[in-house]
């Protein structure tokens, strides 16, 4: 059982596709219930469904919201309370990104980037601490970056949001830790997403990309999904505040 989350409700961000969609399947492999979030109505409900399909016993719970916006993700929070009496695991998936040099940078560009992947994730942990405070041991699983670990042509915004959300996590580690409420980070590198095949069929940058991992190879959404995951069961349950890379081994090689 130190390998299942049977019965455990995960609140999942940006989970209609990529590695938030990968998360919620894994999730649900594994028993748990999930409530997905996502700002496309469509794409989010097609999933929801699909998933429905597939775990029929399970509980999936959708909320179409942007969650760059506080009184949305207070409303999140709102709905989910009345649902579900406790939350045990929280991933905070959202990001986004602009891929500019950093003096082209607008200060619009740069307060929309931060709000999104970072301001909403902390503003998130602080809105379901109390529900995460209720369950016997919960987990926060924040989705990082490599660009958090090292220069990368991501943009420098991108970069300071996933370099401070591992600050973030580390910190919450600790102040949380007598709450019963473990926090943890990933940060892959190139995964095989719809967001990353935009940059990879520029088929020169894709072999400097495959140079620089020593595995030679991009990753699968579910290979990050599943360290995702691995952070919220029972079986880690005596990990907190770290930041596990999903590179290949690209963060040791560089790029």
């Amino acid at each position: 059982m130190n390998w299942r989350l049977d019965g455990k409700k995960v609140l999942i961000s940006g989970a209609s596709k990529g590695i938030g969609a990968a998360i919620a399947a894994s999730a649900l492999e594994r028993g748990a219930d999930v409530w997905l979030v996502a700002r496309g109505a469509q794409q989010l409900n097609a999933y929801q469904l699909q998933l429905q399909q597939r775990y029929p016993q399970q509980q999936i719970c959708a909320s179409v919201a942007d969650l760059s916006d506080a009184t949305q993700r207070q409303q999140l929070l709102e709905k989910l309370g009345e649902q579900w009496s406790g939350l045990h695991v929280l991933i905070n998936n959202l990001g986004s990104n602009v891929r500019k040099r950093a003096l082209d940078f607008s200060l619009h560009e740069y307060h929309q980037l931060m709000d999104l992947n970072l301001t909403s994730a902390l503003h998130l942990c602080q809105l379901c601490h109390p529900l995460l405070q209720s369950s016997a041991a919960a987990a926060i699983v924040n989705i990082a970056s490599v660009a958090g670990l090292c220069h990368l042509r991501t943009g420098v915004v991108y970069a300071m949001s996933k370099a401070a959300m591992l600050q973030m996590t580390r910190n919450l580690a600790v102040e949380w830790a007598a709450d019963g409420i473990r926090v943890n980070s990933i940060a892959p590198w190139y995964t095989d997403t719809p967001l990353a095949q935009q940059v990879l069929s520029d088929v020169d940058y894709r072999d400097e990309v495959l140079a620089r991992t020593p595995m030679g190879r991009i990753a699968s959404s579910r290979e990050v999904a599943d360290a995702a995951v691995f952070l919220a069961l029972p079986a880690a349950g005596f990990i907190t505040g770290v930041c596990l890379p999903v590179d290949g081994g690209m963060s040791i090689l560089g790029f």
